[in-house]
């Protein structure tokens, strides 16, 4: 046993949570896509909900990892914005669903555990949300009258919603589209063409 195959484990139940579901794979199904025995999973993670409790922790230090790297490569409000919604475009363009929204749509079926950590990322990403948009009205970057916090929400509503919807639709241009327009409606200056890129391949 050594950490490499700790760490596999990890990455393939990010998958199969990301693309299956929480309740749609066994340790049977994880095993046989890694190559090893449900021993070796069990002798790091007894019970399924050890292992996505751990994956949930490392995926959180990931996130905040990448909105701190937005935060350094990005010095406008609609370039950070833009930047963080490109994490939910490359979840979706490696053929996943963002992490958390997977996870909340099996609210029942998780492990009561988990329901702590699930609100804990979502209020993550509010926060950090609401400071951009404090930040960039601040500026004069954005004119809006809505609360930093309930914009906050649609913005992560648009694009955890817009994600679903291109998933069911298979249609890229969906996961985006509401986003855009939100952001549209209140920059007061055009974006650069640049705005968009830099994000890095964390998805959300």
């Amino acid at each position: 046993m050594n950490s490499h195959t700790r760490q596999i484990i990890l990455q393939e139940d990010e998958v199969l949570i990301r693309t299956r579901g929480y309740a749609a794979f066994s340790y049977a199904d994880l095993a046989g896509r890694i190559g090893v025995t449900k021993a070796s999973i069990h002798y790091y993670f007894p019970a399924k909900e050890d292992l996505v409790l751990q994956l949930t922790e490392d995926y959180v230090t990931r996130f905040r990892a990448a909105l701190a790297g937005i935060l350094a490569r990005h010095a406008t409000a609609g370039a950070r914005l833009r930047a963080y919604a490109q994490l939910f475009l490359a979840g979706f363009e490696q053929g996943m669903l963002p992490y958390c929204g997977a996870l909340s749509a099996e609210r029942s079926a998780l492990p009561i555990a988990m329901h702590g950590p699930i609100q804990a990322f979502f209020q993550l990403h509010l926060d950090w949300l609401g400071g951009v948009l404090d930040d960039g009205r601040a500026a004069g970057e954005l004119a809006t009258r809505a609360a930093p916090g309930h914009l906050a929400l649609l913005l992560l509503s648009t694009l955890e919603g817009g994600t679903f919807v291109g998933w069911a639709m298979e249609r890229k241009a969906m996961v985006l589209a509401a986003f855009e327009s939100v952001l549209a409606g209140i920059e007061t200056q055009q974006p650069h063409i640049q705005a968009a890129s830099g994000s890095g391949p964390a998805p959300a």
